[in-house]
């Protein structure tokens, strides 16, 4: 699958121009759906010239690297070809209904599913993230029923 990641907002925090922090799991999840999942990462972000050296050079120090950045075949010479993007999916922060977390970005891909409804997903994660949450509460507030 062609995967185009934003950097500004998605890898890291939009400090545009300066690279903000690492946002995290951005760039373990990406290096997973890289290794596992025989996908194609391309850098798609509004960065140019140095700034966009500076981004490409950030993933790379992480381990981080890309089947191509800002446009479809890393052969092509910039500037020539078409200017939209042929990509599978596209990872951004802009996207309606904002970014989700990578851990579930993560899960729809290797499930072969993103094109999922992630507040689906969200609401059942929540779910069993509360029951477990009141399972420990309860189970804390017996031990401490049994300290006294």
């Amino acid at each position: 699958m062609k995967i185009a990641v934003d950097f500004d907002g998605t890898i890291v925090e939009n400090r545009y121009p300066a690279i903000g922090s690492e946002m995290p799991f951005a760039i373990e999840s990406l290096l997973r759906l890289q290794k596992r999942g025989n996908h194609q990462l391309i850098l798609w972000t509004v960065r140019e010239g140095k700034l966009l050296q500076d981004a490409v050079d950030f993933c790379s120090q992480r381990g981080l690297t890309f089947y191509s950045v800002n446009q479809n075949d890393p052969e092509a010479q910039t500037g020539k070809g078409p200017r939209k993007l042929d990509a599978d999916l596209f990872i951004d922060d802009r996207n309606l209904g904002g970014m989700p977390d990578w851990g579930l970005i993560v899960r729809l891909i290797e499930a072969q599913k993103p094109d999922r409804n992630y507040e689906e997903v969200y609401r059942s994660a929540f779910e069993v993230q509360q029951k477990a949450f009141l399972k420990r509460n309860w189970l804390l507030k017996l031990g401490a029923l049994l300290a006294r």
